[in-house]
């Protein structure tokens, strides 16, 4: 089974020189980059999850109500959030839109499970911090789903041969054909493989001149939304199954 999975968050508020970039355009530019997403999906006739930052989910209402409207998954991205922000963004999310929000991804955890079930959450993603290094570094650690406290936990899958993590930086980098293989040798060794991109990959770091490692420019904006268009081809062509986190989990 693959999970597709996205993490709709900001570019950070750094830029090249002094070029600055204004909250509404840097808005803006995550609303264009999700619906690109949103797009791809329905060409493939795809679900998928969407991880929200805690931070922007009010301002992103509408877009919130449209990926709910074409039948993908909410959950909620922290990124260091406090508790009660989090049960605030949980709770108003959910009246709006009438369905429950079971899940949640954090970058570097801080809630405790006790927490996250308190405010009944049913699972858990957690995802690595990455730089130059880190995304090619051989991994060994187990990649099965667990459960604590009524919690399901679910890791970051690696590639059971390769070892290398699924991270967003990875579908960016390295050839699809690649890619490709290792998604086949992990559904064949594992029951599933987790995939998943930030929004603002799809950013035009040519016309937005955000401020970011040279690295991470490379196979980014369109180049990356066409990776993804062939990617999602890919997996339609081969019958691979896909699953949005919650149908999975539950």
């Amino acid at each position: 089974m693959i999970l597709l999975t996205f993490n709709i968050i900001h570019n950070k508020k750094e830029f090249a020189g002094s070029v600055r970039i204004g909250d509404e355009t840097i808005v803006d530019i995550t609303q264009k980059n999700t619906e690109s997403i949103l797009m791809i999906l329905e060409k493939h006739n795809l679900l998928a999850t969407f991880f929200v930052d805690v931070a922007l989910i009010e301002e992103l209402q509408p877009l919130v109500r449209k990926v709910i409207s074409q039948g993908h998954e909410i959950a909620l991205y922290s990124d260091q959030s406090g508790i009660h922000t989090l049960e605030t963004a949980k709770r108003n999310t959910e009246n709006r839109i009438g369905k429950l929000i079971r899940g949640i991804r954090q970058k570097e955890p801080t809630f405790s499970l006790d927490e996250l079930k308190a405010l009944e959450f049913n699972y858990v993603s957690n995802i690595e911090n990455t730089d130059i290094l880190f995304p090619f570094k051989r991994l060994k650690r187990k990649t099965e789903i667990t459960e604590q406290n009524g919690i399901s936990i679910i890791p970051e899958s690696i590639s059971p041969y390769s070892q290398i993590p699924y991270n967003d930086f990875i579908l960016q980098v390295l050839p699809l054909t690649y890619y490709e293989n290792m998604v086949f040798e992990t559904i064949k060794n594992d029951d599933f493989v987790l995939i998943y991109l930030n929004t603002w990959q799809l950013t035009d770091f040519e016309k937005y001149r955000f401020k970011i490692p040279f690295y991470r420019k490379y196979g980014a904006g369109r180049k990356m939304s066409d990776k993804l268009d062939d990617f999602l081809a890919w997996i339609n062509e081969n019958e691979l199954p896909t699953s949005r986190m919650k149908d999975y989990i539950f």
